[in-house]
């Protein structure tokens, strides 16, 4: 596999998005949203609770509302990698790149890099005002400044990067096997919901978002994506795609 030909696709992907107002906008709101909502939401919490007891259950409230970065990252990328494949085919530009000598390899490494950059730097960049905002709504109650943390250095830097890749390489599934851009990415948002339980089960208490728990999603969500990438490279038929599609 050439990773300059990967490189020359993932460039070419991240140059169609930019001209995408609904893609850049999803990367600009989430993150955004995520970032401030949430630290306001807990500090609702706090100046209605006062400062009893919130010290036992704060610290695990604010790790489940830190795995909405994990569901971010597996959101933001479905619209971008869904519409790399059959976006790219309704304009009329897929087929000129499928008839390249470039390997299927080096066209899906070239697409999965071009929606898992923008997403993650989208993350990292809301995930930092999230932190910064939540230290000041907690410092009071907790006595300490609760990020950085451990915790979320796993949930930023293992477990939603390994989310993101999971979530672009099914979308590349779908989009692969999909006629429009719309049915695509309606299939790829599938892809998030059992982030939404873990989510739920974080928040009631019920799966504790410690580091030993983190550490096991991230050994499950590793292992899909090694085996979504070899299905997506197996179920990339560039021959259909170019015949089939009408």
């Amino acid at each position: 596999m050439r990773l300059s030909q990967a490189w020359i696709i993932t460039r070419h992907d991240m140059g169609l998005f930019r001209r995408k107002r609904g893609i850049l906008y999803g990367l600009i709101a989430l993150p955004l949203g995520v970032g401030i909502g949430f630290p306001l939401l807990i500090g609702y919490i706090v100046n209605s609770a006062g400062t009893g007891g919130l010290e036992s259950y704060l610290p695990d409230l604010v790790n489940a509302f830190s795995l909405w970065w994990v569901i971010g990252a597996a959101m933001l990328p479905t619209a971008i990698a869904a519409y790399g494949i059959v976006g790219e085919k309704l304009e009329k530009s897929l087929e000129p790149l499928l008839s390249t000598p470039t390997t299927d390899g080096e066209i899906l490494l070239g697409k999965v890099l071009a929606a898992f950059i923008p997403t993650m730097l989208a993350v990292w960049a809301g995930s930092a005002l999230y932190q910064f905002l939540v230290d000041l709504e907690t410092r009071g109650p907790l006595g300490y400044l609760f990020f950085p943390s451990w915790d979320m250095a796993l949930i930023l830097f293992l477990l939603a990067p390994l989310a993101c890749l999971y979530a672009i390489e099914f979308s590349v599934i779908a989009s692969s096997r999909a006629t429009d851009a719309r049915s695509a990415q309606q299939y790829a948002s599938l892809v998030f919901i059992p982030l939404i339980f873990l989510y739920i089960a974080g928040e009631i208490g019920s799966f504790p978002l410690n580091t030993t728990n983190l550490l096991i999603i991230s050994a499950g969500m590793a292992a899909l994506v090694v085996g979504l990438f070899f299905a997506s490279e197996r179920l990339f038929r560039r021959e259909e795609i170019l015949t089939r599609w009408k």
